[in-house]
Formats: C-alpha cells, sequence, structure tokens
C-alpha cells in the first residue's frame, strides 16, 4: 500500500447512537475453516504443489511482531505432554481503506480505521470456536503504539476503539503499523494474548463471495442504504451479489433490519448474520469434491488475506483449520462485547463490567456462555 496522506493525527469517523444488546449466533465457521484446510491438503494428495505454492505466495504477511511490547503472557503447553493443545486468539479486522478497487466500493476517502474486529478464540482442546465482536464506537484507553518507522506513539484515554488502527495507519505510514496499534489495544484491554491479526479489506471481502457464487440470505425486511452505494435489498430469501454483501456488510444507516438506528451495534448482528450465511454457502458447495471451485474460492481467500507475521503461512492458517475438524456445531458461537451507553456521549459506547467477565473467561479458556443461551 503507498504511504497515506496525512489527516489531523487524532482525527476519528463520526459514530451514531447505538442500541443496546448483545446478540448470539451459531454458525458453521469451525467446518468451513476445516473444510478449506482439508482442501488444501487434497491439493497435495493428487500432487498439484504448484497450486500450493501459488496459494501460499497469494498471503501478504505483515511484519507486526517487532512492534508488539508489554504483551501478556502467551500460553503454554503442558510441561508434562507438550505435544497437548493450546488456546489460539486470532484478531480480524475488517479495513475500510480506500486504495485501488475498494473505492469503487466504498467511494473515495482519505480515512482508514478497522470498522469489524473480530476476536476469535480456539480452546485448547478445539472444541468451541468464540467470536467476539468489538465495537468501533467503544470508548477506551489507547497504549503506546509502536510504528514500523521506529516511532512510539503515546498513550491516549478515552477515545473511539477503531482510532487505533487508524492512528498507527496515518502515523506509521503502513497497514503493518496500523495492525500492530490494533493488536497492542486489545491485547492491553482484554489480557488476552493474540496469536496472530488477520486484515481483509471491501475488494477481497468482495472476491471470496464472487467465488462462492453469491451468498444465499434471508433478509428479514427490504433494506434501503444510500450511504452503502445504494443498497436496496427486498424482504425474504435471496442470494446476494458480491456487491450487495459486501455493502451489507458495511451499511450502518438507512431504513430496514435496523438501519433506522445507526447503531454500530446493530451492523455488527446484521454482519454476523451475513458471515454465518457465507460459511453455510462455503459447506453446502461440498468444495472437497469440487477441485475447480475449491481452487477459485482458495484463491480468492488466501489473495485477499494480509495476515501477520506469526501466522504468515498457508501451512500455518492450514494447520489451525485442521485442528477444527472435530469441533461440535454448537460450540460455535458469535457474540458481541457487553456495552452500555457512554455516559458522556450517547453517541458511543463503554464496555460494562460483563465485559471484564467475559475476557476473564477467555484467558482462562472457559466457555463463555452456558449451553442453554
Amino acid at each position: 500500500m503507498s504511504k497515506p496522506s496525512s489527516p489531523p493525527e487524532e482525527s476519528v469517523n463520526p459514530g451514531h447512537n447505538p442500541a443496546h444488546a448483545r446478540s448470539h449466533a451459531r454458525s458453521r465457521t469451525g467446518r468451513v475453516l476445516a473444510m478449506v484446510g482439508l482442501g488444501a491438503l487434497t491439493f497435495v494428495a493428487v500432487g498439484a504443489g504448484a497450486a500450493i505454492y501459488t496459494l501460499n505466495n497469494n498471503v501478504t504477511t505483515l511484519a507486526v511482531t517487532d512492534l508488539l511490547s508489554d504483551r501478556p503472557a502467551a500460553p503454554e503447553p503442558d510441561p508434562d505432554d507438550p505435544n497437548a493443545g493450546v488456546p489460539v486468539n486470532i484478531l480480524l479486522l475488517g479495513s475500510d481503506t480506500r486504495e485501488g478497487g475498494n473505492a469503487e466500493i466504498g467511494g473515495a476517502d482519505a480515512s482508514v480505521a478497522s470498522d469489524t474486529t473480530l476476536v476469535v478464540h480456539l480452546s485448547a482442546d478445539r472444541s468451541r470456536v468464540e467470536v467476539v465482536s468489538i465495537p468501533r464506537d467503544s470508548l477506551v484507553d489507547i497504549p503506546e503504539c509502536r510504528t514500523s518507522d521506529g516511532r512510539v506513539l503515546p498513550a491516549v484515554q478515552d477515545t473511539m476503539f477503531n482510532h487505533a488502527f487508524s492512528r498507527g495507519w496515518f502515523n506509521g505510514g503502513d497497514l503493518a503499523s496500523a495492525t500492530a496499534c490494533a493488536m497492542s489495544t486489545v491485547e492491553s484491554l482484554t489480557g488476552l494474548y493474540l496469536d496472530g491479526a488477520v486484515v481483509a479489506d471491501f475488494s477481497g471481502f468482495s472476491a471470496m463471495v464472487e467465488a462462492l457464487g453469491g451468498v444465499p440470505i434471508t433478509i428479514p425486511e427490504a433494506i434501503s442504504s444510500p450511504k452503502a452505494g445504494g443498497l436496496t435489498l427486498a424482504a425474504g430469501p435471496q442470494v446476494l451479489t458480491p456487491l450487495e454483501a459486501t455493502q451489507l456488510s458495511r451499511a450502518r444507516t438507512g431504513t430496514g433490519w435496523g438501519l433506522e438506528i445507526g447503531s454500530d451495534l446493530k451492523r455488527i448482528e446484521r454482519q454476523q448474520a451475513l458471515l454465518s450465511a457465507m460459511a453455510a454457502a462455503v459447506a453446502d458447495k461440498n468444495l472437497l469434491t469440487d477441485l475447480p471451485s475449491l481452487t477459485r474460492f482458495l484463491d480468492a481467500a488466501t489473495e485477499s488475506l494480509t495476515v501477520s507475521d506469526s501466522i504468515g503461512s498457508l501451512r500455518d492458517i492450514t494447520g489451525l483449520a485442521l485442528s477444527l475438524r472435530s469441533t461440535k456445531m454448537d460450540e460455535i458461537v458469535f457474540t458481541q462485547v457487553p456495552t452500555v451507553a457512554s455516559p458522556k456521549d450517547p453517541a458511543r459506547v463503554v464496555w460494562t463490567e460483563e465485559a471484564a467477565t467475559l475476557w476473564e473467561r477467555i484467558a482462562a479458556d472457559q466457555p463463555i456462555q452456558s449451553a442453554d443461551q
């Protein structure tokens, strides 16, 4: 990516009044990740080494590890059983950068932020996958951030969460600085050690939907969102095009499906429904038995990924995917950080005491919710 222009260092995107609710949704994500990993091994089994080479070289790696400091302790295997599993935490960031083809989807804009942030926790025994969305409008304290050009940005208090990513971007001048600042902030806020990070942008998301041939989904009520590229969707079952799926993932204002509220929390609900629908579409395609389709999907998926150097190879990604192959469907959940309206600004949210409990349970590798939730 080219070095960004330099707007004021403290600039953030405006927010809107949030709705205050938590949602839980079941997902096929773990099975889909395992399917993709098994698919990669299938290529090896049939001697398609060139395909694996191409896919591995699709993945762009960020030199992030050396920019992280004052980190929580990384989990270690049982010394009596060094082959035992350990929990894994991955940070997923959806960037709204408008470079390249992203401007055609999101419109020209100099701002860069992580408007979608997910912490994915894989339990040590791989029986659970827990995905926690962090609202971008959360008011938080951002710690010192190191940039790739050697600078140390001072800590900032009581600012929007997605300021971390944009602050690293505008001051460090690259995606590695932005990702490192987001990782440092999440580790500081949660006490979790992050094993790696994955960044995707509009174009990458759209490419994966195109490789799937669209996303079958049922829209609960008609949608109109002029600011999301003029998105209009009728109520009922339909197959979203790549552009429609991408615009739905970023839509925040308009009418229908909670858009009237203009809340990032409601957007998280729509994004989680969309991700679940995409996961179901991958599973329904039976990609393992259709190598040409699998090739197209893996090519789109890996080409759209930018990952931290700690998980910078297809082998690492495949290994994580394979470790999930026995995960049960009812142990894969989406949730979001518990929040309430900020007493200082009703357009922002603050984390509740329940948020601390949530992160403590993840750090202890305990289920975040009971089986009856």
